[in-house]
C-alpha cells in the first residue's frame, strides 16, 4: 500500500484493509493528541486512491472489512465518498463492511440522508471520539466541540441505522475533574447510546500540548487508582443497553470487556479487586497508543 505517513486504525480493524482516503486530521488542534501533528491535512487523490483498491485487490482477495484512513474520511463530499465506495463494490467485491472515523463536524456536514445513502452502498461503522462528556474538559483540550454538538451528530448516526462507536479517553480531566469527567462522559453516553463505547487511557506525547504541561506540572495525570476509580464511576453511571463496553486497549491499565448491562457487575468486581491489589494490572512498560 501506499500510505502517507504512518496510519493509525481502531483495534477492531486489525484485520481491514487500510485504504488512505484523506490525510491526517482537518481539525488537529486537540491538545492531547499527537498522531497528525507531522501530516498537512489533505485528500488524497483519484489516482492515489485508486492505486491502494488496485494493490488490495491484487493482495488482499481474503480480507472482506476495509477501513477508510486517516482521521476523518467522512469529510469527503458526498459526490467523492459515493463514488469511492463504487470503486470498493466494483474491485474488492469480497467486502461486506466499510468503516471509517468521522469527527462530530464531519459527520453534521452530512444529511441524514447522505448517511443512510453511504449505509445502503457499505458503510457500517462510524468511530467517533467523544474523549469527554465534560464541557470545561473539552474546551480546555480544544476538541472544538461541546457535549450538545457531538450528541446532535450521534443522533444523526443513529437515524442513519449506522453502528456507532464512541471512544472516551479515562485521565482527560486530570486529578481535579477526574470523577465529573467520568459522570458527564457517561451522561452524554446515555444520551447518544452507541452500539460501542471503548474507553482508553490518556498517555501523554511529548509533541503535545498536553504532554508539555504535565512536564511542567500544569496537568496532574491520576494515578493508576485514580484512573481505575474513574474507569467505576464511568461504568457504573452508564445506563445504555445493549452496548459492548470496551477498556483492553493497549493503553490500558486493567483490560475489560464485556456487554452492558449484563456483565457490568462483574467488570465493576473486576476494577475493584484491582483496587484492593487482588488482581494484576498492565505494567507501565507494556502500555502503548
Amino acid at each position: 500500500m501506499n500510505y502517507d505517513g504512518d496510519i493509525i486504525r481502531p483495534p477492531s480493524e486489525a484485520n481491514s484493509i487500510i485504504i488512505q482516503a484523506t490525510v491526517g486530521c482537518s481539525h488537529n488542534r486537540c491538545t492531547f493528541c499527537g498522531a497528525y501533528k507531522d501530516k498537512r491535512f489533505r485528500l488524497r487523490s483519484h489516482e492515489e486512491i485508486q492505486e491502494n483498491i488496485a494493490f488490495a485487490a491484487r493482495y488482499c482477495g481474503r480480507q472482506q472489512r476495509v477501513f477508510l484512513a486517516d482521521g476523518d474520511a467522512l469529510i469527503l463530499s458526498q459526490k467523492r465518498l459515493v463514488s469511492l465506495f463504487g470503486q470498493i463494490r466494483t474491485y474488492l467485491p469480497q467486502v461486506n463492511r466499510v468503516a471509517l472515523y468521522g469527527n462530530a463536524k464531519a459527520i453534521r456536514s452530512k444529511s441524514i440522508e447522505e448517511l443512510m445513502e453511504l449505509k445502503k452502498i457499505g458503510l457500517h461503522r462510524i468511530y467517533m471520539g467523544l474523549e469527554s462528556g465534560d464541557d470545561e474538559v473539552l474546551a480546555t483540550v480544544k476538541k472544538g466541540e461541546t457535549s450538545e454538538s457531538m450528541i446532535e451528530a450521534a443522533a444523526r448516526v443513529k437515524k442513519a441505522g449506522i453502528f456507532l462507536s464512541v471512544t472516551v479517553l479515562l485521565g482527560l480531566g486530570g486529578v481535579e475533574r477526574s470523577l465529573q469527567h467520568a459522570r458527564q462522559t457517561a451522561r452524554v453516553l446515555n444520551l447518544m447510546r452507541p452500539k460501542q463505547i471503548a474507553a482508553l487511557c490518556l498517555m501523554p506525547l511529548q509533541n503535545t500540548p498536553l504532554g508539555a504541561d504535565v512536564q511542567t506540572g500544569d496537568f496532574k495525570l491520576p494515578d493508576t487508582e485514580g484512573i481505575l476509580l474513574e474507569l467505576k464511576k464511568l461504568l457504573t453511571t452508564i445506563d445504555c443497553n445493549p452496548v459492548q463496553f470496551m477498556a483492553n486497549h493497549a493503553s490500558n491499565y486493567l483490560p475489560l470487556s464485556g456487554r452492558l448491562m449484563r456483565d457490568r457487575d462483574a467488570m465493576v468486581e473486576t476494577i475493584n479487586q484491582a483496587l484492593r491489589g487482588v488482581h494484576p494490572l498492565v505494567p507501565e512498560h507494556f502500555r502503548a497508543l
